[in-house]
């Protein structure tokens, strides 16, 4: 019964939102008379598609490395992100993070409530040729990504039912106020002359640190010192690497937000930067005596897509190099780091999603130059003798840790009293696919 009490209230939202779905359709009466390149449409729709993949890319990736009996869990933790920001963003999210300015720090909800006037409105000011409804579905994506990046800190061990309330208050209150401080016009460290191409600070950093808060909060898994944890399908993590390097084209490639020289210029610096990273983290492990691993190669190839991510269309592909090793080396450390520490980061979340957001935000601020983007007014970085851009994401970085760490353990603590957010010990022991959700992986041929 008590399953059944914890349905009602989040059933009853939905069918609100169906309802006010019928009584507000928002029917267009007049397209906008702005206009619009084909080409430019094409691949931001392409490149939507990409980003939308990352999700179940992500979903093999940190299924592959937890336990067999809580991978479907650990899977549908980020598949469900899918559905759940989807609705949001359609509702509010959309507007907190692109609507109206309110002093630079959120957008107005009602500017596109209900999506109102997205369909029929006029491009957005930073994308002019192409739909402002693409714009808007190309920002979901990166909404949807977002939060299933931090279940891997907290796998194995959280309730489902607490997870989603989480990821509801997460995308609110912490990822909509960090886009539109970075990525609206009128967003204060966008006023600041703060760069993130892709996502580094609003996705990356965010995730880890509220990656690290979750592990923080909900402590270690019940089994956690009682030996090396064994990933339960590497494979598995080897197809997520895949997709998600697949994926990641149009998540940096597409925030040129057209088909143009900027965007195969992020295209390259990504694709580099993921390979360097690859062969940065088996080859120092080689060089420490450990054989090199397919897991690790997988591990740095994210890495360093992580880290570029802000620098993508601001630094050149040779800089992209140095990026990616620079990267992996440090995530590589942190990780061996936090072996040695009482966090349970399960699937080292805030090493390599939290550190490599972090070290690619800095070496933004290192390697920018004005001549690949005109849209970096600030300045160039700090490696070619100017000051002002580096010091200005140094700022910012602190900023958006201390917002997204404290802000995301705040929401832990609401979350956990009004729905508990660990599973039982017998739970736990037992398995979330089970525990949770009544099913059972089975691996064929074993």
């Amino acid at each position: 019964m008590t399953q059944k009490r914890l349905a009602i209230v989040p059933f009853g939202v939905l069918i609100a939102l169906s309802i006010l779905g019928l009584l507000m359709p928002n029917i267009p009466s007049h397209f906008s008379d702005k206009p619009i390149n084909s080409g430019d449409t094409a691949w931001i729709m392409a490149a939507s598609a990409l980003v939308c993949l990352m999700t179940p890319g992500l979903a093999f990736f940190y299924g592959g490395m937890v336990n067999s009996k809580n991978i479907i869990s650990t899977m549908l933790q980020s598949f469900i992100c899918l559905a759940v920001v989807s609705l949001i963003w359609i509702v509010c999210g959309f507007s907190m993070a692109f609507g109206d300015s309110i002093g630079g720090f959120i957008g107005d909800p009602r500017t596109f409530f209900m999506f109102k006037g997205v369909l029929e409105g006029d491009p957005w000011s930073l994308a002019p040729t192409i739909p402002l409804i693409l714009f808007a579905f190309f920002q979901l994506k990166f909404a949807i990504i977002t939060p299933a990046l931090i279940t891997g800190a907290f796998a194995e061990r959280i309730r489902f039912t607490s997870y989603l309330l989480f990821i509801c208050l997460f995308s609110l209150l912490i990822y909509t106020p960090l886009a539109h401080w970075t990525w609206h016009p009128d967003g204060f460290l966008f006023q600041m002359g703060v760069l993130d191409f892709a996502g580094g600070t609003v996705v990356h950093i965010s995730a880890g640190c509220a990656a690290l808060a979750s592990a923080i909060y909900l402590k270690q898994r019940k089994r956690y010192n009682e030996g090396a944890h064994q990933p339960a399908n590497i494979p598995y993590v080897i197809l997520g690497t895949g997709l998600l390097w697949f994926g990641w084209f149009g998540f940096n490639a597409g925030s040129a937000l057209g088909a143009n020289v900027l965007a195969v210029s992020a295209f390259s610096t990504t694709n580099v930067a993921a390979a360097a990273a690859a062969m940065a983290w088996i080859l120092f492990d080689a060089v420490r005596g450990k054989k090199p691993s397919a897991l690790g190669a997988c591990i740095g190839a994210v890495v360093g897509l992580v880290a570029i991510t802000p620098a993508a269309g601001f630094v050149s592909i040779s800089h992209s190099i140095f990026i990616g090793t620079f990267a992996s080396l440090v995530s590589n450390l942190v990780v061996e780091w936090r072996t040695k520490t009482t966090i349970d980061d399960t699937l080292d979340v805030f090493p390599c999603h939290g550190v490599g957001g972090i070290v690619g935000m800095i070496l933004t601020g290192v390697f920018a130059h004005q001549a690949i983007n005109a849209a970096n007014t600030t300045g160039n970085g700090l490696f070619f003798g100017e000051t002002a851009l580096f010091l200005k994401h140094l700022q910012a970085l602190a900023i958006v840790i201390a917002f997204a760490f404290g802000g995301s353990f705040v929401l832990l603590k609401i979350t956990d009293l009004i729905s508990p957010l660990r599973v039982s010990e017998e739970e736990e022991a037992e398995g979330l696919d089970m525990s949770q959700h009544g099913e059972q992986f089975v691996s064929y041929g074993h």
